[in-house]
């Protein structure tokens, strides 16, 4: 193990190259969620403008999350060739660029094409997770990679609240609310480009240095770990890598499809206005504070009595809850009543998050970076799906969460199924001390 990866995490330090990509990965994946969902509280406004059906807005949120799950692969690809560092400042610089040239587009195509290029930012949390595990160790990399996903997560509750805002802010400074809405989207493009500048100049790819310089002393160097070889044939047979794709677009999948539709849906079904249905809208990533954290770190306690089996076990019940959380907010017709299960269910995505990513490291240890990596695509796999039931004329939106929340059941069932065999359950009292009290995620391990 590199002994100069970080053993704690001190929050409050900026001090360590450790710490330093700790609060700069987190902020960067904040700021790539913002901008990935910037427009999503503004589609009221660009709906009436550009004359948008609602299978056309089902549409959109499909390609805002399609490309994402093939961006991811080359992300995850490049990151071990070039650096998190290169990779990131590119993708941070490269993404702004559509999230400030949307306010270009003047029909449902021009629009459509936009949405669908802003999504290639999703992938930074490969990038996210990539860098963290490049720099701390085993016994802290679980916390370390829930927390700065968690909070890198919140900006798509953030955005939900402050893009309203800069909306109302332009229209107030005299512009239309045609420009206004033009004009608010390119203040998360140029945070993006700013971040991008300054990740490239106060990171590096690993506690001792960048890729770059360490490949000119040893050739050889990788950020990898060398391991056994294993076939992704037989990764793909593994029935425990899908189920684990499943629950993730049931969960994640699940909080991007919100992220998308949660202000429209409040501003239409109670006839509120644009800020007022951003600030309800926020409170759902807003519980990205501290859930998904949550959900890992209850695994992680779990797994010191139960193993492995108690981990599946976390993972399998927050799911369930979940599922019984949306069922509930589907059939809410009062608009507090509607506000507080949506928090509620909210709590159990979160958590579920966490907990899948808590099971995922441990299915095959020769090959986690793999099975991570499909499991991430099943998010957004499970995002797009959901595009078709609220693109859907013939379907409510509360029809649409009824049966998202009917599926999201029959995966909790699913979860259960996981297994792992006695061996790999049996860990002696030493290693459950020093090793189960986080999850184990080599530097490949991505999402």
């Amino acid at each position: 193990m590199n002994t100069s990866k970080a053993t704690k995490i001190n929050l409050f330090s900026f001090k360590t190259p450790n710490m330093k990509a700790f609060h700069m990965t987190w902020m960067a994946f904040f700021l790539c969620f913002f901008g990935w969902f910037g427009i999503a509280p503004l589609m009221a406004i660009v709906r009436d403008e550009l004359h948008l059906t609602k299978g056309e807005i089902g549409n959109i949120m499909i390609a805002s999350v399609s490309i994402t799950i093939f961006a991811r692969i080359l992300i995850g690809y490049l990151c071990d060739r070039i650096g998190p560092r290169i990779m990131y400042s590119v993708l941070l610089i490269l993404g702004a660029l559509p999230v400030m040239l949307i306010g270009f587009s003047n029909d449902y195509t021009s629009f459509l094409l936009f949405r669908l290029t802003i999504g290639v930012i999703g992938a930074s949390f490969v990038v996210t997770q990539f860098h963290t595990s490049a720099m701390f160790a085993p016994n802290v990399i679980g916390t370390a990679n829930a927390v700065t996903a968690g909070w890198g997560n919140l900006g798509g509750g953030v955005t939900q609240l402050v893009m309203p805002l800069i909306f109302a802010g332009f229209v107030g400074l005299g512009y239309t609310a045609s420009e206004s809405w033009r004009l608010a989207m390119v203040v998360p493009g140029i945070a993006l480009m700013i971040m991008g500048v300054l990740y490239f100049l106060y990171t590096t790819d690993t506690p001792e240095g960048n890729l770059a310089d360490l490949k000119k002393k040893d050739p050889s160097f990788t950020l990898k770990k060398k391991q056994s070889q294993v076939s992704f044939g037989t990764i793909l047979k593994d029935y425990r890598v899908w189920v684990l794709a499943f629950c993730y677009g049931a969960c994640f999948g699940i909080e991007i499809t919100i992220d998308n539709i949660a202000a429209l849906y409040f501003k239409d079904k109670f006839d509120l206005s644009l800020e007022t249905a951003g600030l309800i809208a926020a409170s759902f990533g807003m519980m990205n504070l501290f859930a998904r954290a949550l959900g890992g770190m209850l695994s992680d306690k779990v797994s010191l009595s139960k193993g492995l089996s108690g981990r599946v076990v976390v993972l399998g019940c927050c799911i369930l809850l979940e599922g019984i959380g949306i069922l509930i907010f589907s059939s809410m017709d009062v608009l507090v009543f509607s506000i507080i299960s949506m928090i509620g269910f909210a709590l159990f995505v979160k958590m579920s998050n966490g907990a899948t990513y808590a099971v995922v490291p441990f299915v095959n240890k020769n090959a986690v970076g793999s099975v991570a990596g499909i499991v991430g695509a099943g998010g957004n796999i499970g995002a797009v799906l959901m595009g078709f039931l609220f693109k859907s004329e013939t379907l409510t939106y509360n029809d649409a969460f009824s049966i998202i929340g009917y599926c999201v059941l029959a995966i909790a069932v699913l979860a259960f199924t996981i297994r792992f065999v006695t061996s790999t359950e049996s860990i002696t009292t030493a290693e459950t001390k020093t090793t189960q009290q986080v999850d184990l995620s080599p530097a490949e391990s991505l999402a």
